[in-house]
């Protein structure tokens, strides 16, 4: 079995509470991963509420292939969250979160929602990617959301939910919180609502690649 250090454990336990108390999930639903190292990371067990989870409720898995290396089963999602660690060397944490707006948003139809509203979207978040609905815990959502996230650190997963991906905890909320936010607002405006202008958006991911470190 893999050992862990405790500091690692605590602080990943910390960030699963963090995220619950961020209104970000509910019960059982939404994981966390972290990568440790260049070989593994820690995910939420399967069935976990992130509000209350515990030590005994972290599953360490290798990133090659997402197998558990202890005695705790890993969420059904393990897949993506392995998939993304394994093609993003940039980001070290990855959220599977169902908040109310955007999972409105996720259930609707449209393929071509403008989230670039407020400046946090295109400055923290980038562009907004989208995968059908697949089965969740399948290969195939877990390949699909893989290949979104190898070039954007949002993904609506339709009729599902949302996976986002950042350097640090801090950032991984901020995205979630940030999203929510931008998607209240389209469904709280509808059609009067105004996006940033072209120019605007530029001059922000501009700022995004020399602050943040990604422009896609």
């Amino acid at each position: 079995m893999r050992e862990i250090p405790e500091a690692s454990l605590d602080r990943f336990v910390d960030a699963c509470h963090e995220v619950a108390k961020h209104g970000l999930v509910r019960c059982s639903c939404g994981n966390l991963s972290m990568r440790v190292d260049e070989e593994c990371f820690l995910v939420t067990a399967t069935g976990s509420w992130m509000s209350n989870l515990t030590r005994d409720q972290v599953a360490v898995c290798r990133i090659e292939d997402g197998n558990s290396l202890n005695d705790k089963k890993p969420s059904s999602e393990t897949g993506f969250h392995a998939g993304i660690l394994r093609s993003r060397p940039d980001v070290n944490v990855v959220l599977h979160f169902q908040t109310p707006c955007a999972t409105t948003v996720a259930c609707q139809a449209a393929d071509h929602i403008d989230f670039s509203l407020i400046p946090e979207v295109p400055f923290y978040i980038g562009p907004v990617a989208r995968v059908p609905y697949f089965t969740p815990g399948s290969g195939e959502l877990a390949a699909a959301v893989t290949q979104a996230m190898a070039t954007h650190d949002m993904v609506l997963l339709s009729n599902h939910g949302q996976v986002t991906a950042a350097r640090d905890f801090d950032h991984v909320l901020q995205n979630a919180e940030f999203f929510e936010l931008a998607c209240e607002i389209i469904l709280l405006g509808g059609k009067s609502i105004t996006p940033l202008t072209s120019q605007a958006i530029e001059q922000l991911q501009v700022l995004r690649s020399k602050t943040v470190g990604r422009a896609v």
